[in-house]
């Protein structure tokens, strides 16, 4: 396998089915190994039935959990994925699919990870509300300063790992909520591996689950406890 998508999602019924369209026909004109992996994370909704539809064991598989948090529903896909290169992607496909062709070039300039950047020079967001954008801006600023963190962008939902990272990092991973990006970039940096940061085009969906106020402070939480956990030798 070449590529494997780990797609999280909790109750995504609205748009699980049109998602998961869009990814097969892209990676069906592709001329190499793919399967797109669904980590429902307890969805109390349509999302598993739906995702069953499409799924057929191998190129499309459905990976049912217990409720967790997405940090929980990307730790087990990413190992339960079985690609040369796993990479995390939104149910809402906020970025186009087209764009996955970047990731996987810069993987094969011998990159560890990979992440989208909504903010770095060359990436463009689309209908974003202002106060949201504001609101990120300032929890990025509060993870350079507590985590460390050099990137512009931690918590864009398009990542992409080589195998032998996700394997690494993701079993040391504790976070399952929203601020699990922050962390496993923390253990890549701790253990030296090649991160580069890409331009993407975004887009607003505005049926996100991310809550602004609330996440923002959990991420910060999050943040401070990776810190506490490098400490206490946790990692």
């Amino acid at each position: 396998m070449y590529l494997s998508i780990v797609v999280p999602a909790y109750n995504e019924e609205a748009r699980i089915a049109e998602s998961l369209k869009k990814l097969v026909d892209y990676f069906s004109a592709q001329d190499y190994a793919w399967e797109v992996l669904v980590a429902d994370d307890g969805s109390s909704d349509a999302t598993a039935a739906l995702t069953q539809q499409h799924a057929d064991g191998e190129r499309v598989r459905l990976l049912r959990l217990t409720h967790k948090g997405k940090g929980g529903a990307v730790k087990a896909g990413m190992l339960a994925a079985r690609g040369r290169y796993r990479m995390m992607c939104d149910a809402d496909l906020a970025m186009p699919v087209e764009w996955i062709d970047r990731f996987v070039a810069a993987m094969e300039q011998g990159h560890d990870v990979v992440i989208g950047s909504r903010q770095i020079a060359g990436a463009r967001r689309f209908d974003e509300p202002r106060s949201r954008h504001l609101l990120g801006r300032l929890f990025n600023w509060s993870v350079r300063l507590v985590a460390g963190s050099k990137f512009q962008d931690t918590q864009c939902g398009f990542k992409c790992f080589t195998a032998g990272a996700a394997e690494a990092l993701f079993p040391l991973q504790r976070s399952t909520g929203f601020g699990f990006d922050v962390e496993v970039l923390y253990l890549a940096a701790q253990r030296g591996l090649a991160v580069v940061e890409i331009p993407i085009d975004w887009y607003h969906q505005p049926n996100s689950k991310v809550r602004p106020m609330i996440d923002a402070v959990l991420m910060l939480r999050d943040a401070l406890a990776i810190r506490l956990n490098s400490a206490l030798g946790r990692y």
